[in-house]
């Protein structure tokens, strides 16, 4: 990833969160990174059928009638 994001630093602030740092990031960089993102969340996001009755969603698109 170091050709992806030239500018990349990794450190912590005095609470011991985690912080990063990008730079300067190409279009491309950003669109790569944003999958990245998604993906982890989708990991941890529990599946439909793991929720709760009270936590499920609907996940069908609304459509209007016309």
């Amino acid at each position: 990833m170091e050709a992806d994001f030239p500018g990349l630093t990794a450190n912590v602030n005095v609470s011991g969160d985690g912080l990063v740092r990008l730079g300067i990031v190409r279009p491309e960089a950003v669109l790569i990174l944003a999958e990245l993102i998604v993906s982890g969340l989708a990991a941890e996001t529990p599946t439909q059928s793991e929720m709760l009755p009270h936590e499920a969603r609907c996940t069908r698109p609304h459509t209007s009638a016309a």
